[in-house]
């Protein structure tokens, strides 16, 4: 991670899908590589003959249906309606585990009080309904140094630290 926040223009929908209803202008990461900004289609409108290198996952989705496929998507959009909806972070830990590498985006209604854990699942790019300061977001994710259980973000814990 370089530390940096990066913003771009959100990527257009698919002809005639409609976006996600809290899709923002601005996109922040934490990743060195550049952004995915193509089409994003519907895990439901999503094949597995389909092209598509970008798919959002809503609340419901069964993400699994994803993972014979994960070598060939560069970006993974999961929808956050309302804050207090966890099943994204299942989601994003599910894809982790399994191995995917690519850009994994959290979009909607994204707070800083969830940065942290939204990060340690393994989201590194955020698209909030509401924006968000991006020196605030680089100062939240760097308030706690130690961890204490392993994530799909690889920090060390404490305990291994202390321990070896």
């Amino acid at each position: 991670m370089s530390g940096v926040v990066d913003s771009i223009e959100d990527q257009s929908p698919v002809a005639g899908a409609p976006p996600p209803p809290e899709t923002t202008a601005n996109i922040m990461s934490l990743r060195d590589a550049p952004l995915y900004d193509g089409p994003v289609v519907a895990l439901a409108d999503f094949g597995a003959m389909s092209n598509t290198a970008a798919v959002r996952i809503d609340p419901g989705d069964d993400v699994r249906a994803l993972l014979p496929h994960l070598a060939g998507l560069r970006l993974i959009e999961v929808s956050f309606p309302k804050y207090r909806d966890g099943r994204g972070y299942s989601s994003a830990q599910i894809l982790r585990e399994a191995g995917y590498a690519g850009e994994l985006r959290a979009v909607g209604d994204v707070l800083i009080d969830q940065i942290v854990f939204l990060r340690r699942v393994g989201f590194d790019s955020f698209a909030p309904a509401a924006p968000l300061d991006p020196s605030t977001v680089v100062t939240t994710l760097a308030r706690f140094p130690f961890v204490y259980m392993n994530a799909a973000d690889h920090r060390t814990p404490i305990w291994t630290l202390r321990h070896g």
